[in-house]
């Protein structure tokens, strides 16, 4: 194997492993125990997850599967309006349920702030192919270092690697991964407001 398909190889592994769904059903779990204290705080981080990741991850596989779009990548930008669409209102259904249900402050202040996250991208994404990947990774980096401890600041490395394979794939130049990613690490900003 080449240097160049070994390399997009690893690039297509890292990509596949660490998307936006896997990271946010991992991080929002984890956020939910840090904002709790204790293992109350996981079914709130699931309900996170599953407005956060996994909706938005399971529209996508459906519209796949109706032919729609070729992978769950959805490379051309001016196809990804709708998913946006669906992640803002399944973030703000997960909201409410946590507002209602007098969830911990820490998990719902990741929610709006994903919210916010979601808000910018779409806006972004009218005009420029934003790296919404990038900007998922920093994000759970950033919320899971203010709710938990700035140790997890070392989690940046895999950020990094999802940066990295996004450009190593041609899905995104590195100028739209360094936006992703300083756009998704803002998102931490919604925690000095608390």
């Amino acid at each position: 194997m080449s240097d160049t398909h070994r390399s997009t190889a690893v690039a297509r592994t890292v990509t596949d492993v660490l998307q936006p769904r896997n990271v946010l059903l991992v991080g929002m779990l984890a956020i939910g125990l840090a904002s709790a204290g204790d293992w109350t705080g996981l079914p709130w981080g699931f309900l996170g997850a599953l407005c956060a990741g996994l909706v938005p991850a399971g529209y996508i596989e459906w519209e796949r599967g109706r032919g729609t779009w070729g992978d769950r990548h959805v490379v051309d930008r001016t196809q990804r309006a709708p998913i946006f669409l669906v992640i803002l209102g399944s973030l703000g259904t997960g909201a409410l349920i946590m507002v209602l249900g007098g969830a911990p402050p820490g998990i719902l202040i990741a929610m709006i702030s994903l919210w916010v996250m979601t808000t910018v991208l779409l806006a972004v994404n009218t005009l420029w192919k934003i790296s919404v990947d990038s900007a998922v990774a920093s994000a759970v980096v950033a919320l899971l270092s203010v709710a938990h401890s700035p140790w997890w600041l070392c989690a940046g490395v895999p950020a990094l690697a999802v940066c990295w394979s996004r450009v190593a794939l041609r899905y995104h130049s590195v100028a739209q991964t360094a936006a992703g990613a300083a756009v998704g690490a803002s998102t931490a900003a919604g925690f000095l407001f608390a």
